[in-house]
């Protein structure tokens, strides 16, 4: 029994022994291993940054759209941080902003933490960083913001540098690149495919006048001068965007590249609108017509030798009237044409539930008619001429000058094209 002792006792020794030699052997490793570990270790404190801070809010002022509010605020528009904003309010995209209330906007504000924004926030980025420190200097500058976020530690961050700003995937990388499109403006030219569902389609959008003609002529606010084709011009453009980014190949017939989707109330008039495709616009009213209908017939012969079925001309307008006369959008289509036809009814019926949805006390009186205008009766796709309301009438304008007002006339459009083209199916 003592024997069986001793040897196991002997054994245990030459075992620990051999531990011994081998932690002193390797004892250098075994350090280097536990500092690299405590640096990983402090790396991931570091970058971890804080939760996300609160939301910003602000109060919407007077004629304020979640465009216009969001610009003063020099967030850009991109639909992330308007779907966004739509979401954490609460609002359906067709609903409008009330003055005096407020609302939560696309921007983080973060505890800063006296060291730098990277470990504030949580990230890696310089780039990011460097942006989101001249936003704040920029926020200071227009006294949006009251004090230095390094003197209050109130870092402000926009809501796209941190959710928005997502590497696309491979698929999405493959496409990037033909989804810009300058003649929206610089904020707004990227345009994400948010569906397929047209891709099989063509609409070509005609605002009127342009060039030497500004259309019909409203006095704002006693001071400001509206024309019609300014106006007719940023819905077709917002109209048109909303065609692209559900696939549908969409030509813009009127076209100017200084001015893309604008903001706020007034819009400049100008005349330096051209025809598709570069072509200089004519003087006389005759030929600007011809040159609109040419073009638009032949790309419609082009497409349909490709085989495309669905493709459709829609013509945008504001009348003029006696200032004290109201118009609802009104619709007209060419005598005999029973796809055009269709089509107004089906653009007039949205915008009436709309309306019944909206403004139910209000009631909605838009027509719908036959009449031979030179752009329903000489272009070859079945075609919708449409009226937007009356540039003299002082209630009338705000359907034009306030910018989300605009978007949701191209809104309500953009979804009664669409009615039309699953019931043509």
């Amino acid at each position: 029994m003592v024997k069986i002792h001793t040897l196991l006792v002997q054994k245990n020794l030459k075992n620990l022994k051999s531990i011994y030699f081998f932690v002193k052997k390797n004892s250098l490793l075994l350090v280097k291993c536990c500092c690299l570990l405590l640096c990983l270790l402090m790396v991931n404190v570091a970058m971890a940054g804080q939760e996300r801070g609160l939301l910003l809010m602000a109060t919407a002022q007077s004629n304020d759209g979640v465009y216009t509010l969001l610009k003063r605020y020099k967030v850009n528009g991109s639909k992330c941080n308007i779907d966004f904003f739509y979401s954490k309010n609460n609002l359906k995209k067709s609903e409008q902003l009330l003055k005096g209330k407020k609302y939560f906007l696309p921007i983080y504000v973060y505890q800063y933490d006296s060291k730098s924004i990277r470990s504030t926030i949580g990230m890696r980025s310089w780039a990011k960083a460097r942006r989101i420190q001249k936003y704040n200097a920029d926020m200071y500058a227009v006294k949006l913001k009251t004090r230095d976020y390094r003197k209050n530690n109130a870092l402000w961050v926009p809501y796209n540098e941190i959710d928005c700003a997502v590497q696309p995937a491979k698929s999405e990388k493959r496409i990037s690149k033909n989804r810009r499109y300058d003649l929206f403006g610089k904020e707004n030219a990227y345009v994400p495919l948010e569906s397929s569902e047209l891709k099989n389609t063509v609409f070509y959008i005609v605002s009127g006048h342009g060039g030497l003609d500004p259309g019909a002529i409203g006095t704002y606010k006693d001071k400001y001068k509206l024309c019609e084709d300014e106006y007719a011009y940023d819905i077709s453009l917002r109209l048109a965007r909303n065609l692209i980014a559900y696939g549908a190949t969409t030509y813009m017939i009127t076209r100017d590249a200084n001015d893309g989707i604008r903001s706020g109330e007034y819009l400049p008039c100008d005349q330096d609108e051209y025809c598709w495709k570069n072509r200089v616009m004519f003087d006389s009213h005759r030929k600007r017509l011809e040159q609109r209908s040419n073009a638009i017939n032949r790309l419609y012969k082009q497409h349909k030798k490709d085989g495309t079925r669905h493709q459709r001309a829609i013509m945008l307008h504001i009348d003029s009237r006696s200032q004290s006369q109201r118009a609802d959008l009104f619709f007209y289509y060419f005598p005999g044409s029973w796809k055009g036809k269709k089509l107004a009814k089906t653009l007039r019926s949205t915008v009436k539930s709309k309306y019944a949805i909206h403004q139910s006390s209000r009631g909605y009186n838009g027509s719908v008619n036959a009449r031979d205008l030179h752009m329903l009766r000489e272009t070859r796709p079945p075609s919708a001429y449409i009226e937007l309301g009356n540039i003299a009438n002082k209630s009338d304008q705000k359907r034009f000058v306030i910018e989300s007002n605009r978007q949701v006339i191209a809104d309500w459009l953009f979804e009664g094209l669409l009615k039309e083209y699953r019931s043509s199916r």
